[in-house]
């Protein structure tokens, strides 16, 4: 059984830094695609950024371009994400996803993603 599990998530002061982690506890796999994601209360999830199991193929949301980079770390089995120059609008539980059936990323569309982690909460103040 697959596991997404997150952590690094907190309160900070708008322009403050996170750094969120999802270790992934999966055995072994040969392509995947993983993608953070976040729901802020009384939206929908929306896609923040997906990144390949080869640590490419990365794409962001507009709303977090230049602020927010997605890595992979094959060794720790983790899929980071980390966020600088939080502003109060990034207030949302953060979710990691994958998809194990594809080794290319090609939407941040939440259907397509089909294992998820419990989220992370991430909360700026103003």
């Amino acid at each position: 059984q697959v596991q997404l599990v997150e952590s690094g998530g907190g309160s900070v002061q708008a322009g403050g830094s996170l750094r969120l982690s999802c270790e992934v506890q999966k055995s072994t796999y040969s392509s995947a695609c993983m993608g953070w994601f976040r729901q802020a209360p009384g939206k929908e999830r929306e896609g923040v950024a997906h990144i390949n199991f080869r640590g490419r193929n990365t794409a962001y949301a507009d709303s977090v371009k230049g602020r927010f980079t997605i890595s992979q770390d094959n060794a720790k089995n983790t899929v980071d994400l980390e966020m600088n120059s939080l502003k109060p609008e990034d207030t949302a539980m953060y979710y990691c996803a994958a998809d194990f059936s594809r080794s290319f990323c090609f939407t941040l569309s939440p259907r397509f993603f089909h294992t998820w982690g419990q989220g992370t909460q991430v909360t700026v103040a103003s």
